[in-house]
């Protein structure tokens, strides 16, 4: 559960519902350079790093299309590392591009958050 969101007293968590896949969908990607801006991650990693936010939790069906989109984008890099437990492991770095984007992001996320919560403030709209 998300700290002052409850869900709707049947048990659904409004993390699951339609609203919040697309709010998801619309800055994940941005997320995911975030946590990239840390060092490299592989896939698995990224995905529990998520979850840790149920809001931005996701599955391996949307990790790995979004992760093959930055490294086609050049928003990310991929190398190959040894793993202890298995086959070698595709991790996921920053590149200066994806860095930039990610700024960018950082730069004008407060303003839209500020013009959302405006626009949703009832006798608040222009």
């Amino acid at each position: 559960m998300v700290p002052g969101i409850a869900s709707d007293g049947r048990g659904a968590d409004p993390a699951d519902g339609p609203v919040a896949t697309q709010l998801r969908k619309g800055v994940l990607e941005y997320c995911v350079l975030a946590l990239l801006r840390d060092g490299p991650c592989y896939g698995v990693e990224l995905l529990q790093a998520l979850e840790r936010f149920p809001m931005l939790a996701t599955s391996q069906g949307t990790i790995y299309p979004l992760l093959s989109r930055l490294r086609r984008s050049g928003l990310a890099d991929t190398f190959l590392r040894d793993s202890p437990s298995g086959p070698s492991r595709r991790y996921y770095v920053l590149t200066d591009a994806g860095r930039s984007a990610l700024e960018e992001f950082a730069a004008l996320w407060p303003a839209f958050r500020e013009t959302v919560d405006h626009v949703l403030s009832p006798g608040d709209t222009p």
